[in-house]
């Protein structure tokens, strides 16, 4: 099903919106990268973080391919920042965190899930045509396959010390997610099977997971990829390793299971049977145990095991990711109840995550969807709005194909393929 034949009622709103993200992003720019954004839209004095750095230059990106003036220079200053400020000159990789003024690293941990992010970022300012990001795409490129990818495993490894020589005893589901997004980018814009062949034995891994365990998708897993149910049970609300099951992370699964199928459609492949059932699967389960189950719409974090709640703040970026879902699901499936959904759960952001005051979409609810905010009792997962990666990929889909990935199809698009 076309871009063109679905959710048409929506996109006025939806464009107008992507506007309003582009807009708030624009005050990320700093010295050295791009900063976290507070709830009007306000840098935060705080040390540069690779992944909102990174987010941020494909959000710059993506706007300079939609053709909104002034993002060809952020996208510029995120990958001469990636270039020069995260970059470890002498080990290789990108540092986690830096101080954007004097540059000197303060977190010099190499982890995959920045290094993903990396990847997505050069992918983008490729796509968009920007000075020197084919040569930080191959770095990302080399850096990944030398030290993240496990090719045994068919996965990617966590997280090394700064001189790769240590490996943390932990290996996640998330930064593999992040991977497959960024495999699948970077193959769009090398034309490099290879990335697309990984991607896909990513997916493969976790939906087998996944399918043994009634679609709630195990997130921790030690060295040997034997699964920690109770890791972080001490931590549920981490904002990157939360105790128990994602439903936000099976909705994004799903959108990303069936744009490696519509990437493999494309090359002529034949598609494995078993992947528009394993997206319906894990959404499905996220439906079930995430959407308003606790009394009030929205959904909620974390769940246990068996589907029951956890952590019932409401994540902006899980709402993102059902949106995204849907409109994969309905392309896929021509099932209208995706339509329904992806209608009701568009009200809900506009009803309470879209902030038209300040800008942006609070990043976080309480369970009776209000804005969280710290006190006596509550310490909130986010603080202000790091970044609009999430919202505005949601409200992109809609007018784009599941596959080639947004940037490169921002680029098709324009005419400039």
């Amino acid at each position: 099903m076309q871009p063109s034949e679905d959710l048409g009622a929506q996109r006025p709103a939806l464009a107008g919106e992507a506007d309003r993200l582009l807009e708030f992003a624009r005050g990320a720019f700093a010295p050295g990268g791009f900063g976290w954004l507070d709830d009007d839209g306000n840098l935060v004095e705080r040390d540069l973080e690779l992944w909102i750095t990174c987010r941020m230059t494909h959000v710059a990106a993506l706007g300079h391919l939609l053709g909104r003036p002034g993002f060809d220079v952020l996208v510029d200053h995120g990958v001469t920042s990636l270039r020069t400020t995260f970059r470890d000159e002498v080990n290789g990789g990108w540092y986690a965190t830096v101080d954007g003024v004097t540059g000197v690293a303060t977190g010099t941990a190499k982890e995959a899930y920045g290094h993903a992010f990396v990847i997505l970022a050069a992918s983008s300012a490729v796509a968009a045509g920007r000075p020197d990001a084919t040569e930080l795409l191959a770095e990302a490129l080399a850096v990944h396959d030398l030290r993240f990818w496990d090719d045994a495993e068919g996965l990617a490894r966590e997280a090394f010390d700064q001189t790769f020589s240590v490996a943390e005893d932990y290996r996640g589901v998330n930064a593999n997610m992040h991977t497959v997004e960024a495999y699948l980018a970077a193959a769009d814009v090398t034309g490099d099977r290879r990335w697309l062949d990984r991607a896909v034995r990513i997916v493969t891994r976790v939906i087998d997971w996944a399918r043994e365990n009634d679609w709630r998708i195990p997130e921790h897993f030690d060295a040997a990829w034997t699964m920690r149910p109770d890791y972080n049970r001490d931590q549920p609300a981490h904002p990157f390793r939360p105790y128990g099951a994602t439903p936000g992370h099976a909705l994004e699964w799903s959108r990303l299971v069936l744009a490696a199928q519509d990437a493999l459609v494309a090359l002529g492949d034949a598609v494995p049977t078993w992947i528009e059932p394993a997206a319906l699967g894990l959404a499905e389960r996220a439906v079930a145990d995430g959407w308003a189950v606790d009394g009030a719409d929205g959904w909620v974090y974390t769940t246990d095991w068996n589907g029951k709640p956890v952590v019932r703040q409401r994540m902006h970026w899980v709402l993102a990711e059902a949106l995204g879902a849907a409109v994969a699901l309905y392309r896929a499936t021509g099932d209208e109840r995706w339509v329904r959904r992806f209608d009701a759960w568009w009200e809900y952001a506009e009803r309470y995550l879209i902030d038209r005051e300040h800008g942006s979409w609070h990043h976080e609810l309480d369970p009776s969807n209000r804005p969280a905010v710290a006190g006596p009792d509550s310490t909130p997962t986010w603080v202000g709005k790091p970044d609009v990666y999430h919202a505005l990929q949601a409200v992109l889909l809609p007018s784009l194909p599941l596959s080639p990935s947004f940037a490169t199809a921002l680029r098709i698009k324009d005419g400039r393929a």
